[in-house]
């Protein structure tokens, strides 16, 4: 019992200090926003994902979002979604095998406990790559700015598993967000936001039953092309 109440007070106080620490901040972490593609580009005006990310940027009051990417053939345009400006981030893997490529779990584990080693990402947004971090957080937070952001940018990554297990698999953009939780918050926020936008999906995304329940099928038409639109 004793030991259970000491547990439980260290979980209360990392936490506690991570909400604190986040409260004060650029970013607001949200979470995973989908777990499959329903259809592609699910990053494009007018798809419910799309839509999906706006509702939670206005339900917060915020005029502009920001969704994170692993870095494929898009260039990744920031575009107009209702009254939300969404901010299209992707990082790109120099050692990686691509956004398509098969997930090397030993690696993430690495990146998880000691961070991105310098040097390794570049990042693309708007059709400009970025060899730096800050570089590509810069874009960020001009493009909030002239987009009339008040406060801290809603953020949350793509989370579709192009293969495998969604609910294991946490999907695109997932190691970009972590990073700028990281490089923003520290070590100890990052890890508590992240398990919390691992969570995220299964209280607020509305089509959650749909896409887990057909997650093979959507892999499979995703792969054979029968989801694109444009």
């Amino acid at each position: 019992m004793k030991w259970s109440l000491v547990v439980i007070a260290i979980v209360v106080v990392i936490v506690g200090y991570s909400v604190i620490t986040v409260s004060s901040g650029p970013i607001a972490p949200l979470g995973r926003v989908a777990f499959v593609k329903l259809a592609n580009p699910d990053f494009y005006p007018g798809h419910i994902h799309s839509e999906l990310l706006a509702k939670y940027a206005e339900e917060s009051r915020s005029k502009t979002a920001l969704i994170c990417h692993f870095g494929g053939s898009s260039n990744y345009r920031s575009y107009q979604e209702g009254d939300v400006f969404i901010i299209e981030l992707a990082f790109i893997d120099t050692q990686g095998t691509g956004a398509e490529g098969d997930t090397n779990y030993w690696d993430s584990l690495k990146i998880a406990l000691f961070g991105i080693p310098d040097g390794r990402y570049k990042y693309k947004s708007d059709g400009i790559v970025f060899d730096t971090y800050d570089e590509a957080m810069d874009h960020v937070y001009t493009l909030a700015r002239e987009h009339g952001q008040e406060g801290p940018i809603p953020m949350a990554w793509h989370g579709d598993a192009r293969k495998g297990n969604p609910v294991f698999i946490q999907g695109c953009g997932f190691p970009l967000y972590f990073q700028i939780l990281r490089k923003t918050y520290g070590t100890v926020p990052a890890y508590v936001y992240m398990l919390g936008g691992m969570l995220f999906p299964y209280v607020n995304n509305p089509y959650k039953s749909y896409e887990l329940i057909n997650a093979t099928e959507l892999q499979r038409m995703y792969t054979a092309g029968e989801l694109d639109y444009t």
